[in-house]
């Protein structure tokens, strides 16, 4: 297991594996917000799913907990089981980044996320998935098969949407891209690469999607009112960035 280690700098609390890479970061008078742009954006399927009681969400790789504190803050009716394979990683999360203790709306499994995914037990089970898997190396996902991904849309309900942080400028994307395309038949959107090179990917399981932008931009106006959460360019950025979705979003 790599070593959990932090900084801060202008009230931000970074997590590291033992380098300077960030894994993670909150900041300190606001540790419900999801500091991170891409982290951010891996919260886009409320854009295509209501929240509604017994939704069950899969966060696969902890962090700091960011996902976590959001869900648990702003979408009381979710369900949310956290799949983490460092130890010290779920220890961190609470203690440096302040993420509740499990209770009926959380729980966290010290597990391997390729494992569970593969588990007959969550079949169909999920309504989202959110993959977020690094290493200490950071040279791409940790998980990245194709077996990996057709496990995640396994475990999705129908309707459903997974999303997947990739690094855009780096060999390992156009691996993951490929696989995520074949295990969800294609239907894969992409935002716009975020500052820090991470590109934030959407797979949808389940009836086509067929909305007008306008529509899904209302609703993303209405999701920021409610949490905060800066999704008034979320719209115009997918129907830019995805080949043949400019008039509306047919997927």
């Amino acid at each position: 297991m790599e070593p959990v280690t932090f900084s801060e700098s202008g009230g931000i609390r970074y997590l590291h594996f033992g380098s300077e890479l960030i894994q993670g970061a909150m900041r300190m008078r606001d540790p419900d917000e999801i500091y991170l742009e891409y982290n951010q954006q891996m919260m886009a399927w409320l854009l295509f799913l209501e929240t509604k009681p017994g939704m069950q969400v899969a966060q696969l790789g902890l962090g700091t907990g960011a996902l976590t504190k959001f869900q648990h803050r702003y979408c009381p009716a979710v369900k949310t089981t956290v799949v983490e394979l460092n130890p010290a990683v779920i220890v961190s999360a609470r203690s440096m980044f302040f993420t509740p203790d499990d209770d009926r709306r959380l729980s966290t499994l010290q597990a391997d996320a390729k494992v569970f995914v593969n588990n007959r037990q969550y079949c169909n089970y999920f309504d989202a998935v959110q993959v977020d898997l690094y290493d200490a190396i950071c040279d791409g996902p940790a998980a990245s098969s194709l077996d990996f991904y057709k496990g995640c849309f396994n475990i999705l309900k129908s309707p459903g949407v997974m999303t997947v942080n990739l690094f855009s400028r780096h060999k390992s994307f156009n691996v993951n891209l490929k696989n995520i395309c074949e295990a969800f038949g294609n239907r894969v959107l992409l935002f716009p690469e975020s500052h820090d090179c991470n590109v934030v990917a959407l797979a949808f399981k389940g009836p086509k999607l067929e909305v007008e932008w306008q529509d899904v931009s209302k609703r993303a106006k209405v999701i920021m009112e409610k949490t905060g959460l800066p999704t008034n360019t979320w719209a115009a950025g997918l129907s830019r960035e995805n080949a043949r979705q400019e008039i509306c979003l047919s997927i």
